[in-house]
């Protein structure tokens, strides 16, 4: 087996590695630097397969590192931003009171507020996403639900909103602790819907095949130099309205 074999494998490695750094800053309410690493790993997630079509390398392997790293990026991460977001909104106290190793543990000391756990629900519905997509042969052109890394962008655009825009009315919003549960339902939702979503992956580069991507790309720059970070829930949106779209077109012809 000569070493292009084991590229695609890497590069699905450096997103996980990226998650994984990613829960630690979430864990210490660091979401800038959470995002972040966040966006270095959806990256990484849209090269390594890339590569491996590329390269001609596909592998059963490739395809379950690749959810299992998706899992910790874009399944657990976003859980955990959601469930500190809640927290936020109630002012729930941290989870452990205790700093020191050699402390004798109780649980009387561990306070959690048991409806910011609401937002783990995030990281379980990714978890039955993900597991479902890898035993669906028809998921190799378009997508059943949204797929998890843009799922993770549009909770990770919460409180990038919150620390960039300025605006306290979409703060007040964010805050609020029954926005936040509404949104976790409807992000849950999303995730195993029985939509099917165009994949952005162009076969050719031809406008008569990739209207709906084109026209997405080119909306998605507009929003983001417009709105900026409160662009990514329009654009989530924008993408599910132009799959349905296209499926209803494509149904009359």
């Amino acid at each position: 087996m000569s070493i292009k074999n084991y590229i695609p494998n890497f590069i699905t490695l450096l997103n996980l590695f990226c998650g994984s750094i990613a829960v630690i800053f979430a864990v210490h309410n660091n979401f800038v630097a959470t995002a972040i690493f966040v966006f270095l790993g959806i990256f990484f997630d849209f090269f390594d397969g890339l590569l491996a079509r590329k390269l001609n390398v596909q592998s059963p392997l490739g395809v379950q590192l690749d959810s299992l790293a998706d899992m910790v990026t874009s399944g657990l991460v976003p859980g955990i931003v959601m469930f500190k977001l809640i927290a936020t909104s109630i002012n729930a106290p941290e989870i452990v009171t205790q700093n020191e190793w050699n402390t004798n543990f109780s649980f009387n000391e561990l306070n959690i507020a048991p409806l910011a756990l609401i937002g783990l629900f995030i990281t379980l519905a990714s978890a039955y996403r993900l597991a479902k997509f890898n035993i669906d042969d028809d998921q190799q052109t378009y997508f059943k639900g949204l797929p998890t890394p843009a799922n993770a962008l549009l909770v990770l655009s919460l409180p990038l909103i919150i620390e960039f825009q300025n605006s306290s009315f979409a703060t007040d919003l964010i805050l609020n602790q029954w926005f936040l549960i509404a949104f976790t339902l409807v992000s849950c939702y999303l995730l195993n819907a029985k939509i099917k979503l165009f994949a952005l992956k162009f076969k050719d580069y031809s406008l008569a095949n990739n209207t709906m991507r084109y026209t997405l790309v080119i909306l998605t720059a507009v929003l983001l130099v417009v709105f900026h970070f409160m662009a990514i829930p329009l654009i989530i949106a924008l993408y599910i309205l132009l799959s349905v779209f296209e499926n209803r077109t494509a149904k009359t012809i």
